[in-house]
């Protein structure tokens, strides 16, 4: 038990006489938050038009709804070349920081140059993020930045699908899109712990649905004995699909790939495609309507908000 002294009592009250005391709500840190008094303006550039993309709007559509029921109005604006074009891509963003809207989100086609006008629109003073597609610490970014395992995952899959052997193809994507080239180079390392899997193409589909059909029925004819395709971003994986059917062999060739378009889930039910890497691409339009809101607001955002992505199956999809 501690005897207390006029010595110990002295030093208890020099001790809390030593800390400062403030007058109340000196500094309330909830007045750093702005508020927002006027209609605001966010516009998405995706690489290119896609029904990905339709995904992503419908969560972007979700957050205005629930902003606008908190009295804050939102116009988001969707800007996305035709095709998977770098200078219309750039020209568009350019465009678009002339606006001067309260919020740009860039899903990067080409870093080397996205990199470059995003930097210039961050100090234009530009509430700056990007999406979907990683490209530069330099910005926050919302989406899934597992390419690479994405991609090894799928080559394993695949590989226990034909046995461990035989000969398979890539459809590579859009080549400047570093998340198709990460989820190419993950494919390849890990097809390549397979000794008896010959990869006897790969080729870059630019993201066109039309052009991954042509390729693989190019594939097909000089490659009669194909047993696996992998696709490395959405359109491929139905392209590849398509025509496989069309040549009759879909008991032969096994095909992966990645996300859940409805044309792509239906592929998996009728056993087309034995599987796919779905990103959630709902939650990142979603939360950058959210965040590119409360940069406007000054609220402090995540630097990553990672959205992840799960491997889809015949028995996942159909439930049987």
């Amino acid at each position: 038990m501690i005897k207390l002294t006029p010595a110990l009592v002295a030093g208890a009250v020099a001790a809390a006489l030593a800390w400062p005391i403030y007058p109340a709500a000196a500094f309330d840190q909830g007045s750093l938050i702005k508020p927002v008094d006027k209609p605001l303006t966010l516009v998405f550039v995706p690489k290119v038009v896609h029904p990905w993309y339709d995904v992503v709007r419908a969560g972007a559509d979700k957050a205005v709804d629930e902003l606008k029921s908190q009295g804050i109005s939102v116009d988001v604006v969707w800007d996305a070349p035709p095709q998977a074009d770098v200078a219309d891509h750039n020209r568009r963003i350019e465009t678009d920081i002339a606006r001067q809207p309260d919020g740009l989100a860039v899903s990067c086609l080409d870093p080397s140059t996205n990199v470059q006008l995003l930097t210039e629109a961050k100090a234009a003073g530009l509430n700056v993020l990007t999406f979907d597609t990683f490209c530069s610490e330099d910005f926050p970014f919302v989406g899934h930045k597992g390419d690479e395992q994405d991609g090894r995952d799928l080559a394993d899959f695949l590989a226990e699908k034909i046995g461990q052997k035989g000969k398979v193809g890539i459809l590579a994507g859009s080549l400047t899109a570093t998340n198709h080239a990460a989820r190419v180079k993950g494919f390849k390392a890990a097809i390549a712990a397979y000794p008896d899997i010959q990869v006897v193409f790969e080729q870059p589909d630019d993201d066109s649905l039309e052009k991954a059909v042509s390729l693989t029925e190019n594939a097909l004819q000089a490659n009669p004995d194909l047993a696996g395709i992998f696709g490395s971003n959405a359109s491929n994986p139905i392209g590849a699909a398509r025509a496989v059917v069309n040549a009759g062999l879909t008991d032969q060739v096994t095909i992966v790939g990645m996300d859940d378009l409805p044309e792509t889930l239906q592929f998996i039910s009728d056993g087309v495609i034995a599987g796919v890497k779905a990103q959630r691409q709902w939650e990142i339009g979603y939360w950058a309507v959210k965040y590119m809101v409360a940069m406007v607001q000054n609220h402090t955002i995540p630097h990553e908000h990672a959205t992840g992505s799960q491997i889809l199956t015949k028995d996942m999809v159909s439930g049987g």
